[in-house]
């Protein structure tokens, strides 16, 4: 049986994805800030926060692999 070859690291690498999601989050909350209040304003705090929470979790899994953990994800 053959082997499935590995798929390159520009598509398997999600820190982009995670920056740019987290700097559109933190446009909208300074734009919702100074333009309205309320729900709007919560939901893109909310956002801003999630990402900075997905940059740690991505830093933590490439301290893992690089630690040799067997339970990370090789990236």
């Amino acid at each position: 049986m053959r082997q499935t070859p590995e798929l390159p690291k520009k598509l398997t690498d999600l820190t982009p994805v995670v920056i740019v999601g987290t700097s559109l989050w933190t446009v909208a909350l300074v734009v919702l800030f100074f333009t309205t209040d309320g729900l709007w304003v919560q939901t893109a705090l909310a956002g801003f926060v999630l990402g900075f929470l997905g940059l740690a979790i991505i830093g933590w899994q490439r301290a893992a692999a690089r630690r040799g953990s067997r339970a990370a994800q090789r990236l």
